[in-house]
């Protein structure tokens, strides 16, 4: 059993988060009871009990057949509450509709999450359709523009050594090549991610220095295609601004909780 903080992990909590995790990775592909036991590493007896507890508190649901098991309404309701009660999100909120306004393009802000960010908010352009980046989406942070802004931040010894996941052919996978990317991230104040999370798409991203160490950023996604060197300088020029924003308005932590 692993220690945290000094704490002996509670196996049958760990084993619940990892199910739900499990199920929440799967997205709209639902398991069935021997895929889970064995992906877990426990019996299917103990499985089939622990599916149906959470089936009756809402955090799991399955199909009529009782054969499929999927993530439950429950888990929605809690990560709807998560975004209400975090005062950064709150003030970024505005400001995205302010940069969405402003570009017609899409604007996301992000969290640091280990190796990955999620999305917390995310406004769309309606000139294009996106399927990545609806809120409670987590991607590997050095494949997107969010990501990156937000590992330039950090310190190199904190990068793996890879190779990394490559979602296109853009990706970086190797640890040199995504070192030199942040380098120039640091150097020109933001990052670029020419395709590499999502062929045919261009992010810039912006971080938010409101918190040391940074573990937020904004981005703005653009259609390669509609992507001018007038358009770029434009989106650079407001999201900075945005950027700005944001920042002198996020609250410090006053008298409310210093989450980590």
């Amino acid at each position: 059993m692993s220690d945290t903080g000094g704490v002996r992990e509670v196996k049958s909590a760990a084993r619940t988060v990892e199910l739900l995790e499990l199920l929440a990775a799967r997205g709209d592909r639902p398991a069935r009871l021997q895929e889970l036991a064995d992906q877990l590493g426990v019996p299917r007896s103990s499985m089939y009990a622990l599916l149906q507890t959470l089936i009756a508190r809402g955090w799991v649901r399955t199909d009529i057949t009782g054969s499929l098991y999927g993530i439950g309404l429950h888990a929605l309701l809690t990560g709807t509450s998560y975004l209400d009660s975090d005062p950064r999100v709150r003030v970024v909120r505005p400001y995205l509709d302010e940069a969405s306004q402003a570009l017609g393009e899409t604007i996301h802000m992000g969290r640091l999450d280990g190796r990955n960010v999620a999305y917390l908010a995310t406004r769309e352009s309606h000139e294009y359709l996106r399927t990545i980046s609806r809120v409670g989406r987590r991607l590997p942070a050095h494949v997107g523009a969010l990501g990156k802004a937000l590992l330039a931040e950090r310190d190199a010894t904190d990068l793996p050594e890879g190779p990394y996941e490559a979602l296109t052919p853009h990706s970086h996978t190797s640890r040199a090549s995504l070192l030199a990317d942040l380098a120039e991230v640091r150097s020109r104040g933001y990052s670029i991610d020419r395709e590499e999370g999502v062929l045919g798409i261009v992010g810039f991203g912006f971080v938010l220095r409101y918190d040391s160490p940074a573990t937020d950023a904004i981005s703005c996604s653009v259609p390669r295609a509609r992507l001018t060197p007038e358009h770029e300088a434009q989106i650079i020029t407001v999201m900075r601004e945005i950027r700005s924003k944001i920042e002198a308005t996020a609250p410090g932590t006053g008298g409310a909780p210093h989450w980590r």
